[in-house]
């Protein structure tokens, strides 16, 4: 960020003394940390190549914030600070900025290296799910349309087999044959959407590890990183963290021999999480707790698969077969996941 743009955020915050830093953490908005005078704040560009309304963000942040301030006010919620005229979002030239101020003795971690951890995590996206179940989710603008849709995801996978490259399809015909074999999670899931006891709430979609802060005392404070937070099902969350934390090794792993399931971590999930969310759950929803982790991992497959097949267009790639070993990876996780919930 150059110097005329940041002085135009500046004017927009009224800050007079500020001077800011690079923060390299995360994959979607460029982020930096704000000191001005004795305030420190995170600001934020918006990755308008991923969302395409920043407003539609900027307006669930403040449909939140005030639900929560009148119904939770000792809720540690992360709202956009806000200039003299209440404006939260920043829209200039060069793009779209937010900020927020910065929790002291706080902070993130990027790899869930205890159960511990998981637990700590899992109960805070929970506990966020319930304060906000008095909120009708239907107020909340989709930001990411279909974005855990598996169905739709499925048939994008069948396009791309049939319309793809022809020599990737051939050399990846045996991983093609799994992911079909696999269908019936589909057809799980449109049962569970479609079940009466099934229910939309307030879902933050996205609940990788580096999206809860932590204490000094290693304890969950709150969740961060809202812009995915739309309305949706139970599963998105937790079978996110099934995804993410139960393996020792990331989606980058090319050796399939280092991906196992830790059923501690499974277990650390499913109590952190159940003690988050309360009575909130439906008999029917905790009764499909672990479809979760299967609707989550088999759509990650499905969406590696069909980008190597279409020729890598939507996820970045640093070597010519980095998505078919991101969708191997996944594959055997699913069938890791399989084995440890029989």
């Amino acid at each position: 960020m150059n110097e005329n743009i940041f002085k135009t955020i500046c004017d927009f915050y009224g800050w007079k003394h500020a001077s800011f830093s690079n923060i390299h953490s995360g994959l979607i908005n460029n982020t930096w940390k704000v000191v001005n005078e004795d305030e420190v704040f995170i600001l934020q560009k918006i990755n308008t190549a991923v969302f395409k309304r920043p407003d539609f963000i900027d307006a669930n942040l403040k449909l939140l914030s005030f639900y929560l301030k009148q119904h939770h006010p000792e809720y540690l919620f992360t709202s956009p600070v806000a200039n003299n005229k209440a404006e939260t979002l920043c829209c200039i030239e060069d793009g779209y900025y937010r900020s927020f101020y910065f929790i002291k003795n706080s902070f993130t971690i990027d790899v869930v290296q205890t159960a511990g951890q998981a637990f700590e995590a899992a109960c805070q996206f929970g506990k966020f799910t319930a304060l906000l179940n008095g909120l009708d989710a239907s107020q909340l603008k989709i930001t990411l349309p279909d974005f855990h849709n598996l169905s739709l995801r499925y048939l994008q996978f069948e396009d791309a087999v049939r319309l793809g490259n022809p020599v990737r399809i051939e050399e990846v015909k045996n991983d093609i044959v799994f992911i079909r074999s696999q269908k019936n999670i589909v057809e799980k899931f449109e049962n569970f959407i479609h079940h009466p006891d099934a229910k939309q709430r307030v879902t933050h979609h996205d609940t990788k590890i580096s999206n809860v802060l932590f204490s000094a005392e290693n304890k969950g404070l709150c969740v961060i990183d809202l812009d995915t937070i739309m309305p949706g099902y139970f599963l998105s969350d937790v079978g996110d963290m099934m995804r993410t934390y139960i393996c020792p090794v990331s989606e980058e792993e090319a050796d399939l021999s280092k991906i196992v399931v830790r059923k501690d971590f499974m277990k650390s999930i499913q109590d952190g999480y159940l003690q988050g969310i309360g009575n909130v759950l439906s008999s029917f929803e905790k009764d499909n707790f672990f479809l979760s982790g299967e609707v989550l991992i088999y759509m990650q497959a499905i969406r590696f698969l069909a980008d190597y097949i279409n020729n890598d267009v939507y996820y970045g790639c640093k070597y010519p077969t980095h998505n078919l070993v991101r969708a191997r990876n996944q594959i055997k996780l699913l069938r890791e996941y399989q084995s440890a919930i029989k």
